[in-house]
């Protein structure tokens, strides 16, 4: 009896094995394969060819930094018997689940922590409160103990010192190769940032390189990663190769940012803020990612930099990742409207919509206000833990209300306003997949839900998306001028009550994720880089 017992038991382990395989291998697959590759690569000289390997170099660099940020020793991954349990750890910088709400997929991990690994583990709410350092939120700070235990700030200049003078001389050496003068001033100012932690000066060096056939983002950049404060800047890398054709047609866009800002549908005190006219907006071939870019979902657009000051002084630049954005529409969003959005309506899913949508998120970020009109500081200091949530939020909507406003302006020709609408809504499925634990995520689950609500689109007798434009066009008004007070009035405690309502995923829709994973569409890519 005990042995028929210990084999009954033996089987149930071998089929519970059997089962999370299955489950790891649906989860790889659930990510497409896309080569990266570009003719604009083909097209270089040699010598531009040989600064793009210097940058790789140092992109691979920001690569080990950034595991070394979200989950400590990579080497722990590596040493993972080879299978879909590592696979998917390598695509995911660590054991938890970028698109499953960061939930742990690897036995003997637990949650993930909150703070990465910028703060110390076992570090209390407590301790924190009583800490006294000017620089504890600072983005370039990471928070460990001192030899007594004690909390204390270090730069990030120091503690990652070593991995950032490699950096710094992989940099050196591509500034002294380039022909462009505008590069040469951004990596050399980059390199002096990556020394002292002080990164204006190259922000602004990099707003004037507007003239060059390649581009590098590099260093510490984004907050998300920091779930605890959103207070760290994450390392990452992109190179890019400039689509000249493309962005000469983009160029015209940037003068008309003021016009739209007046157009906002909310009360004028609520977009005093004026855009900066030397932003530019411009189209490329995305070559290699690296780091916090790079984990989980891919980023298919860039809207930097973050600094206010920059914006203040120089606006922004806008970066429309087109190859990348063309893999997703292909291989993910075309798909999911052929599950979800009734046949007569599929005409209007188009990769144009989807890249002028894309585009035009990005812009939103320049528009609204900066400051808060009743003196509660910026808008980012007022809305505290909820800033980037709703920052995301505007730029979904904002975004696709300039899409209409520039279609009725006759700025915009080769698409509908049904075209942008019924993408957006499509497009808002194709990022909840990714779950709602980031901001982003949030984000879009209060878009989908405040659109569905409003009636912009409802469901037929079979389940089928059926898009009201009408009533959709006020819902982006409504929900446009919502946020815009929320966000110029700093308002965090019906932010975060609202949030804490509406950014989550409902049943129905939970049902309707299912059909589409199902279906076998994938979630999200993962790339081969091919040069």
């Amino acid at each position: 009896m005990k042995k028929i017992l210990f084999m009954t038991m033996a089987a149930i382990a071998v089929a519970a094995c059997a089962d999370s395989d299955k489950a790891l291998q649906e989860k790889v697959e659930s990510y497409a394969v896309v080569e990266v590759s570009s003719p604009l690569y083909d097209a270089l000289s040699e010598n531009d060819k040989k600064i793009v390997d210097l940058f790789r170099q140092a992109g691979e660099i920001m690569d080990g930094l950034f595991w070394k940020q979200t989950f400590g020793d990579k080497a722990e991954i590596e040493a993972l018997p080879e299978g879909y349990a590592k696979q998917y750890a390598l695509i995911n910088y660590g054991a938890w689940d970028h698109l499953d709400d960061n939930k742990s997929f690897i036995e003997g991990y637990g949650a993930k922590p909150l703070g990465c690994q910028y703060y110390p583990q076992d570090m209390t709410m407590e301790e924190w409160n009583a800490f006294e350092d000017p620089d504890k939120l600072n983005l370039y700070t990471v928070i460990r103990r001192d030899e007594n235990g004690a909390l204390k700030t270090v730069w990030y200049r120091d503690e990652y010192k070593e991995e950032l003078e490699k950096v710094c001389a992989l940099l050196e050496e591509a500034a002294a190769l380039t022909t462009n003068e505008g590069m040469r001033t951004y990596l050399t100012e980059r390199v002096k940032a990556f020394r002292t932690d002080d990164y204006l000066a190259s922000d602004l060096a990099w707003m004037d390189m507007k003239d060059c056939n390649m581009d590098l983002v590099i260093g510490p950049i984004e907050n998300y990663d920091d779930h605890l404060f959103e207070a760290k800047a994450a390392y990452e890398c992109f190179i890019l190769l400039k689509d000249e054709t493309r962005s000469a047609n983009l160029a015209k866009y940037v003068a008309l940012l003021p016009t739209l800002q007046q157009m906002l549908p909310c009360a004028p005190e609520y977009k005093t803020f004026v855009p900066g006219t030397s932003s530019d907006l411009n189209v490329y071939d995305a070559i290699f990612y690296a780091g916090d870019c790079n984990a989980g979902s891919k980023t298919i657009a860039i809207n930097l930099p973050n600094d206010e000051r920059v914006h203040a002084a120089k606006g922004a630049r806008r970066l429309q990742l087109y190859n990348s954005m063309m893999a997703k529409f292909d291989k993910i969003l075309a798909p999911i409207g052929e599950v979800l959005v009734v046949e007569d309506q599929q005409k209007f899913l188009t990769a144009d919509a989807f890249f002028w949508n894309v585009t035009f998120h990005e812009v939103a970020h320049g528009l609204g206000v900066k400051q808060t009109v009743n003196g509660k500081g910026t808008v980012d200091e007022a809305m505290g833990s909820e800033k980037t949530t709703w920052e995301e939020a505007k730029a979904d909507i904002l975004g696709l209300f300039m899409v209409n406003k520039l279609i009725e302006m006759g700025e915009i020709t080769d698409i509908t306003k049904e075209e942008s609408i019924a993408t957006f809504i499509a497009g808002i499925v194709r990022s909840v997949r990714f779950g709602s634990a980031s901001s982003h995520g949030k984000a879009n689950m209060m878009c989908f839900n405040y659109m569905e609500d409003n009636g912009a689109f409802s469901r037929n007798a079979e389940g089928k998306y059926v898009v009201d434009f009408e009533k959709a066009a006020a819902a982006i008004d409504s929900w446009s001028a919502l946020i815009l007070k929320t966000q110029a009035t700093g308002n965090f405690e019906f932010a975060q009550k609202y949030a804490a309502e509406n950014a989550s995923i409902r049943e129905t829709l939970a049902a309707e994720v299912a059909l589409v994973n199902n279906a076998g569409i994938p979630r999200d890519i993962v790339f081969d880089f091919a040069w």
